[in-house]
């Protein structure tokens, strides 16, 4: 933390003299998610609501994109179904520190030891003036088995939540778990390359066989003026609409990160300064170094239904030091990479969203690592023609089944995307890449399906194929970000799947019943086929609390 610690508190320090209503997010994998995105689509002319491609989102904005939805509903002015208007009711329940109207539909029948889950969502609340805090446990039992497995597969995670705000000026959230993980064969394997368990990086051996980690995350959060937001701690980020992201995903580690996110007129514009690890084998007890990036987007509502946005960042190593050229809050950081001479490895990057007929969102995203215009239309796979695109689709109430939603996204990378001549600057942390996780030299195609029939039921299924080039015969092909592109054996022939070309078919289908209010029993079956690997079947069945499911989606 060191330098880049202190500067970002004496900067939140200066800034926050004056302090504004704040609020704290909705956390990762938050089933508030699929619903604000199913209220964007229908209100498809709701300009606020657009400037969900940043993740993650407030829950302030979330309770009051629920409750305009809920207001339009009773005016007869928007079309929900009657799952929607629980699911509604559910996402006010859990934020209820923002809620404008009546409560009392909030509250247990019987409180345990009149202490005890005051509100159906929360299992300590306090509620007064100037202090709300909502504390409650976080648990995911699952148990299963695959095929060619030797032993029982498991996942157990536990701990607790908590969050609030003070005066309505200082908001602050952390999660703490402790976790036990013992996942199918291609998770482990996936460990072993990349030195880190996916979504946590660091772990310990347990069992022989599987892997013992510790999860900590918190923030606080403040308002220095009407229109902008500061967020310091130590979470994660996401950037985009789609199912994944090629600027910044949640697939890696937590990270220190310092935010400044600015909303006024048709324009929001976040400014993200991070702390991060490169690229390392851990060998005892011993300090890591660190490495630092600084990432800007800027959207814009150009009408109603079409948001566009640009993006830009850059990793940079200074000998555990931030350089603070970089904190110019200003676009266009690559200015600022050749102003210090060059050394840094910089990104730039575009990304569409269109809502339509109340029923479909188009979305995409196109990042610009380099290349030459010429390469380009030659077409003779030149190795320093580094970018990647994604394309995507949401078609909810499908077919005019209420709540049947379907995706269909495909993400292609080019080989050396995202590399560079040095560690310290690719474009990942703790060893786990920081956008897509298969890191680049891929094309993927997802298919997603979401069924919620009944309120507290819901079916969900996903299909993912890929094929990804990987690196034989000692030589680099450019699908592995942490090597260096300086070892590359040729200029030209570098095609998306070149190397040894591997496929795979990763499917799943999960069906899940909400017992109580965040509390859900689930089964799941995922099917993966993989070149020269045996076709591979696993099940589970689990138990959680106040957690996103564990999933594995590579």
């Amino acid at each position: 933390m060191r330098i880049f610690t202190g500067t970002i508190l004496c900067i939140s320090m200066c800034l926050s003299s004056h302090l504004y209503s704040q609020t704290t997010y909705l956390p990762e994998g938050s089933k508030g998610y699929e619903l604000l995105n199913r209220l964007e689509i229908k209100q498809d002319k709701n300009s606020n609501l657009n400037f969900s491609t940043l993740k993650p989102f407030s829950n302030k904005a979330a309770v009051e994109a629920a409750e305009k939805a809920d207001s339009l509903y009773k005016m007869g002015e928007l079309n929900l179904s009657p799952v929607d208007l629980h699911n509604i009711h559910s996402l006010l329940m859990d934020n209820s520190e923002w809620v404008t109207g009546d409560k009392s539909s909030f509250e247990s029948k019987h409180p345990l030891w009149n202490t005890f889950y005051p509100t159906k969502a929360n299992l300590i609340e306090v509620d007064q003036k100037d202090f709300f805090l909502a504390v409650n446990p976080v648990f995911d039992f699952q148990i299963g088995n695959g095929s060619g497995e030797s032993q029982s597969l498991f996942y157990n995670r536990r701990g607790v939540t908590l969050r609030g705000r003070i005066a309505n000026k200082i908001g602050f959230s952390t999660t703490i778990t402790d976790n036990q993980e013992r996942g199918p064969q291609f998770f482990k394997d996936y460990v072993t390359s990349h030195r880190g368990v996916p979504g946590v990086g660091f772990y310990k051996p347990f069992k022989k066989t599987a892997y013992d980690y510790f999860d900590g995350r918190g923030y606080f959060t403040f308002g220095v003026t009407k229109y902008i937001d500061v967020q310091f701690g130590y979470d994660k980020n996401f950037i985009g609409d789609g199912y994944r992201s090629l600027f910044l995903s949640d697939f890696g580690d937590s990270y220190l990160f310092l935010k400044l996110n600015t909303k006024i007129w048709k324009l929001n514009y976040q400014n993200l300064f991070m702390e991060l690890m490169p690229d390392f084998t851990k060998k005892g007890d011993v300090l890591l170094d660190r490495k630092y990036a600084a990432m800007h987007h800027l959207s814009i509502n150009v009408t109603r239904w079409l948001n566009l946005g640009l993006f830009e960042s850059v990793i940079f190593g200074r000998k555990n030091r931030f350089d603070f050229e970089y904190l110019n809050p200003i676009i266009f950081l690559r200015h600022i990479e050749g102003t210090v001479g060059s050394p840094d490895n910089a990104f730039a990057g575009f990304d569409f969203k269109i809502n339509t007929m109340k029923r479909f969102q188009f979305y995409g995203q196109l990042l610009l690592d380099e290349f030459l215009l010429n390469e380009i239309f030659k077409n003779n796979g030149f190795w320093a023609n580094k970018y990647g695109y994604q394309l995507g689709v949401k078609y909810i109430d499908a077919f005019n089944i209420k709540n049947l939603d379907l995706q269909f996204e495909s993400n292609r990378v080019r080989p050396f995307t995202y590399t560079h001549s040095d560690s310290v600057s690719n474009y990942d942390h703790y060893n786990l890449p920081l956008a897509h996780p298969l890191g680049a030299n891929f094309q993927e195609f997802t298919g997603i399906f979401r069924y919620q029939p009944l309120p507290r039921l819901r079916i969900d299924g996903r299909a993912i194929y890929y094929y990804k080039g990987l690196d034989t015969l000692g030589q680099n092909f450019g699908g592995t970000i942490s090597e260096l592109y300086t070892t590359r054996s040729a200029n030209f022939g570098y095609f998306v799947g070149s190397g040894r070309k591997v496929k795979v078919l990763n499917a799943s289908a999960t069906l899940g019943y909400e017992l109580k209010e965040n509390l859900f029993i689930e089964g799941n079956v995922l099917f993966r086929k993989e070149t020269d690997q045996p076709n591979a079947t696993y099940f589970n069945i689990g138990i959680r609390l106040n957690t996103a499911r564990r999933d594995y989606n590579y």
